[in-house]
């Protein structure tokens, strides 16, 4: 069995195959040409060599430093323009040949950072040796001069670095001092407080005053429940009933009513109530109960002029009626619910200071730990301020250090290069190997870039790596010349074709799938030229043949109809009046002629508004008298990646079906299509690989018929590409 790459090579080879070609005759020519150019001149090389250097004696650290940063230098810097230009200039020649001459190679680093060796090699190549070696040599001594100026430009750049660093650090310092000294002036007292015991007494007295005034309230607590229990009424009620007693206005209003009430009390037995003298008492009482109500208000609102009294249940006369003795009771009970009180608020205040003094002490850590913050950063600015100022004292005395990294270790000595001998066949033979070697990887790299899948194997692996079931999969149906040339859809009419027993294991797997029974499925594919028609016409047949009363629906209204495949003649004025057309139902379903129990209903298309005709009633009820008539109905619609048609008849269906077809159904496409169809939930069924390399067994017959029509085309359309193949 051939591997699945080279199947997808050979694919890509009958495509791309005179574009590799092209390359192979490019390469081949290119080392031909080179074989055939004469010899060159000449070359001589000339060698010299730089060694890292280092002061005899160093006395600061920052010119230990540049030293030894001056020997971590790059290629691009030894060889920059500006070294380059100079040499030009100095041996008068141009800077491209220079540049293009030269080759410089540095020491390689250990794996832990060092250097291998010290020594620079440098090589400069030209056809006379003299010139080769005073080249050489100018640029040797522009790469030691360009690095004494290097180093010297570092320590000035240093220099300048501190002092423009230094001002800002000693302003720095400055505030941070100012702000340890403003820190201490405001927080200072606490802290010593707190560090001297102070605040720990103050609270500690506050806790010993917050007792004492407990007791106190305790005894008066006892006394005021006595005093309660002795008067039978609480502090607002003796408070209310003391100073109602001592008005006496109230009490010769009460006076008046009892004076009234007695005489009432002895004439009711002689008079009715009616009688003038029982109404004139009556009269007298009301009255002064009205005043005694009115007096009542004004000494419990106070007049204004003093606070109102709080209100009680008790009626003005009971409220009144204390004497002497429980009168001083009930103002003895007040006087000590206001020293209660007094007591309380007097507590709540000593609360509320110890509280104060725990929460000052408890800031007492965090003002600590701020001071020594400020202290650290006073002493942090002023060790920088300290480090920049060494700093700029060893950085000028190194000015007096610095020199060049680098020094010529060998001087340039020019010698030749042995001469290699060309060899024309083997230059040749390189060439040609190269050519294959690139024409084949451009061919495979062309066929690659296409993002189609190439076999059956890529597609199946990338339908299982979505879990979408595999429904069936379909060999090419081969055809003769004149079938192809007629534009007709392969199709398996002939009941003893060997094709069939491919779409009959389609149709059977399709009942196997789905909770439900399948009577209305739906083909499509992502793209054209798939095989979705020939898979919805030979799929009808498969079930025709079986017996069901199997009907197809051509729903791809933007394409005129396949149905001359089967035989069928189509209505030719059907575009006309599309609602018309599948209103009627003998018009627009026909039977076809050489299968039994199998109807079609050819697309009236093309048709602008197909969308428009999928969605009207008359379509509906199309589709229901269909599901009711039929036991099998195949809906053939629109490629997803062409419109929505297929979405759009999908309500109508029992399930999906998506036709695929190597070296044409684009990967991306394809995977995007599938996972949009299992998220929406849009009924997908499974999918089919039409078109496969399946080898089928044919009759000498058809065998020869297959094998002129081949000769009779084209190599594309014999291969098994083309494009009649909807």
């Amino acid at each position: 069995m051939t591997p699945p790459i080279v199947k997808r090579y050979i694919i890509a080879f009958e495509k791309y195959k005179w574009i590799g070609i092209a390359s192979f005759t490019l390469i081949v020519a290119g080392s031909t040409v080179v074989a055939l150019q004469p010899a060159p001149p000449t070359k001589y090389v000339a060698s010299g060599a730089l060694t890292y250097t280092v002061p005899t004696v160093s006395f600061s650290d920052t010119g230990s430093q540049i030293q030894q940063q001056g020997q971590e230098l790059r290629k691009e810097f030894l060889l920059s323009d500006a070294i380059i230009n100079a040499v030009a200039t100095k041996v008068q020649a141009k800077p491209k040949t220079l540049a293009r001459n030269i080759d410089l190679r540095l020491p390689r680093k250990t794996k832990t950072g060092e250097l291998e060796s010290t020594i620079i090699e440098l090589k400069y190549q030209d056809t006379n040796a003299k010139q080769s070696e005073e080249i050489l040599s100018a640029f040797m001594q522009a790469m030691v001069q360009l690095s004494a100026v290097r180093n010297t430009r570092r320590l000035k750049a240093i220099i300048k670095k501190i002092n423009e660093r230094l001002p800002q650090v000693k302003t720095e310092l400055k505030l941070a001092e100012q702000k340890l000294e403003t820190y201490d002036r405001l927080q200072g007292p606490a802290i010593l407080a707190a560090e001297n015991g102070i605040l720990l007494t103050g609270i500690t007295g506050s806790q010993n005053q917050q007792r004492q005034i407990k007791l106190t309230l305790s005894g008066l607590d006892a006394q005021i429940r006595s005093l309660q229990q002795k008067l039978g009424l609480n502090v607002d009620e003796a408070y209310v009933s003391a100073a109602l007693s001592a008005d006496p206005i109230l009490a010769n209003l009460r006076s008046q009513i009892y004076q009234v009430e007695s005489q009432m009390e002895v004439l009711k037995k002689d008079l009715r109530p009616g009688h003038p003298t029982m109404v004139q008492l009556q009269r007298q009482k009301d009255a002064a109960q009205t005043l005694l109500q009115q007096r009542a208000g004004e000494v419990v609102g106070g007049n204004g002029s003093t606070a109102p009294l709080p209100p009680t249940v008790k009626g003005i006369r009971a409220q009144s009626n204390l004497d002497p003795a429980r009168q001083q009771l009930a103002n003895q009970l007040v006087a000590l619910q206001t020293q209660k009180e007094t007591l309380q608020q007097q507590l709540s205040d000593q609360n509320q200071e110890e509280r104060k003094l725990r929460r000052e002490y408890s800031l007492i850590p965090n003002k600590q730990l701020e001071r020594s913050r400020l202290e650290q950063e006073v002493l942090l600015k002023k060790a920088v301020y300290d480090k920049i100022q060494a700093k700029l004292i060893d950085a000028r005395t190194a000015e007096a250090e610095t020199v060049s990294s680098l020094g010529v270790a060998r001087n340039p000595v020019a010698k030749a290069p042995p001469a290699v001998p060309k060899s024309l066949p083997i230059t040749l033979g390189v060439g040609i190997f190269m050519g294959l070697l690139v024409g084949g990887a451009v061919i495979f790299l062309l066929g690659s870039l296409e993002g189609t899948f190439k076999t059956r194997e890529d597609i199946r692996t990338s339908l299982k790596q979505q879990e979408v079931p595999i429904l069936a999969e379909i060999p090419w149906i081969w055809m003769s010349g004149e079938e192809i040339k007629s534009q007709l859809l392969p199709t398996v009419l002939n009941p003893t074709s060997p094709y069939l027993e491919f779409y009959e294991k389609f149709r059977s797997n399709l009942r196997r799938v789905g909770e439900n029974k399948v009577k209305v499925v739906l083909i499509t594919s992502t793209g054209s030229y798939e095989g979705k028609t020939v898979s919805a016409y030979n799929l009808g047949i498969a079930s025709a043949r079986a017996g069901k009363r199997t009907l197809i629906i051509e729903t791809d209204l933007r394409s005129p109809s396949q149905c001359q495949s089967l035989q069928v003649t189509p209505n030719a004025h059907g575009n006309l009046e599309p609602l018309h057309y599948y209103n009627s139902l003998s018009e627009c379903i026909h039977l076809v002629p050489q299968v039994e129990n199998l109807y079609i209903v050819p697309s009236p298309g093309p048709i602008l508004q197909s969308a428009a005709v999928l969605e009207s009633s008359e379509m509906g009820r199309l589709m229901e008298d269909a599901r009711q008539r039929f036991d099998l109905v195949i809906l053939d619609t629109t490629p997803l990646s062409i419109s929505n048609d297929a979405l759009l008849m999908q309500p109508y269906s029992d399930g999906m079906v998506l036709i695929t077809r190597p070296n044409y159904t684009q990967e991306n496409i394809l995977n995007e299509a599938v996972e949009e169809l299992l998220e929406s939930e849009l009924g997908l069924l499974g999918a089919v690989i039409n078109g496969t390399d399946i080898d089928v067994p044919l009759s000498p017959i058809d065998e020869k018929t297959v094998e002129n029509g081949r000769q009779e085309l084209s190599p594309e359309v014999s291969s098994g590409v083309g494009n009649n193949y909807n």
